[in-house]
């Protein structure tokens, strides 16, 4: 193993020691979980573990208390971020807030990347940045079909789950301790809440779904939105909800289930769909699409990539993206709607985008101005949503 990888598995293993594992049993279960690791790796992963340990007070956050176990050890911040490059194996890169604390200079955008973050946001480009660096929080959706936010808020109380409602939206709740496995909370196995965070419900919302529509999610992946979006309709209508990926799409209908949402069917489509003849044969009041995108709202919660986005990627994606706009305009009934998502803050994919499909669909205009969250601004993921309406026939 590279040392890279060495500390990434010790970060796996101080997860399992902070959630109450002893450390010898952490160190030997991931040693039997891994056997292609040999006896010098696992000796320096124990080293690493032991050397965090001993340090002094622990952060409750194992990438943390790593990073201070690095520090015991005697590596300097630069050998510590030469560790961290989220490379195959490797952690993901160090945070502004990571690399401040070890007295390294913030890592520099590309140029490209840098104009288009100062075309979103100007003079507040730092401080966007920042909050985009720092931990985000752990948001649940309360699922109507089954509970009240009161009643979600009780059950996860009385498991000692502590959560505040957020007044956007009124489904919202954030977990106020952290390390919570609200997974196997009774809250959640009983399809009360759902994780998610609040941006992605806010977006959703802007679908406007009502009960007895025909909605289509045209990229629902394992069906997050998807599922508020049959809450917000009642479990009455037709919500069918498509991806091209098939792991993905499998995840959906055990979570239907768990939440009650009976009116969700499932359509797998084949990886080049967009190349052939449209496989939907009807249009709905309402079509969603949850764009593939670079993901950079999400950089607090996926930091590694930030650092594997590339110009050339962000080209492919734009263009993936205007393809999935334009398949989707003749499956809008007239007077229905076309709500277009990305969780990226760049404006490639998200007001040129707009901007682009209205300049090439003159029977379509924006219902609603441009939705843009961020930790900064909504303190949520980053998020972009435009709501275009269909002209009546």
């Amino acid at each position: 193993m590279k040392p890279d990888a060495r500390v990434h598995a010790a970060i796996e293993v101080l997860s399992a020691i902070l959630k109450g594992a002893a450390a010898d049993r952490a160190l030997q279960g991931w040693g039997r979980a891994n056997r292609f690791a040999g006896s010098g790796d696992r000796r320096a992963i124990g080293e690493l573990v032991y050397a965090t340990l001993r340090s002094g007070t622990v952060p409750d956050d194992p990438r943390a208390a790593v990073l201070a176990g690095l520090r015991a050890q005697g590596h300097d911040g630069a050998a510590i971020d030469a560790l961290f490059t989220g490379a195959r194996h490797a952690p993901a890169p160090l945070s502004a807030a990571e690399r401040a604390a070890l007295d390294l200079p913030a890592s520099a955008l590309p140029d490209w990347l840098a104009v288009s973050l100062r075309r979103a946001y100007g003079e507040r480009m730092n401080a966007e940045l920042a909050a985009l660096a720092m931990r985000a929080p752990l948001d649940l959706r309360v699922n109507t079909l089954k509970a009240t936010r009161e009643r979600a808020l009780d059950v996860l109380a009385e498991e000692g789950i502590a959560a505040d409602p957020l007044d956007r939206p009124d489904t919202a709740l954030r977990v106020l301790a952290g390390g919570v496995d609200v997974e196997s909370s009774a809250a959640h196995t009983m399809g009360y809440v759902e994780i998610q965070d609040a941006g992605s419900q806010l977006v959703a919302e802007l679908a406007d779904a009502r009960a007895d529509m025909s909605v289509l999610d045209l990229c629902a992946g394992a069906g997050g939105k998807t599922l508020a979006l049959a809450a917000a309709m009642g479990n009455s209508g037709r919500l069918l909800a498509c991806d091209t990926g098939a792991v993905r799409l499998k995840r959906l209908a055990p979570r239907a289930i768990r939440a009650g949402a009976t009116i969700v069917e499932t359509r797998l489509l084949a990886e080049d769909w967009l190349d052939q003849a449209s496989p939907f044969t009807e249009a709905f009041d309402r079509v969603v699409i949850d764009a593939p995108c670079s993901g950079s709202g999400t950089w607090r919660r996926n930091p590694e990539t930030r650092a594997r986005l590339t110009q050339a990627g962000l080209a492919h994606l734009t263009a993936l993206q205007g393809r999935l706009l334009d398949a989707a305009a003749p499956l809008v009934k007239p007077g229905g709607k076309l709500v277009y998502i990305t969780c990226s803050i760049l404006p490639e994919e998200d007001e040129d985008q707009a901007d682009a499909f209205l300049a090439r669909h003159a029977g379509f205009s924006r219902a609603a101005p441009d939705t843009r969250l961020s930790p900064a601004s909504t303190a949520t993921d980053g998020f972009f949503a435009a709501v275009f309406v269909r002209t009546p026939a």
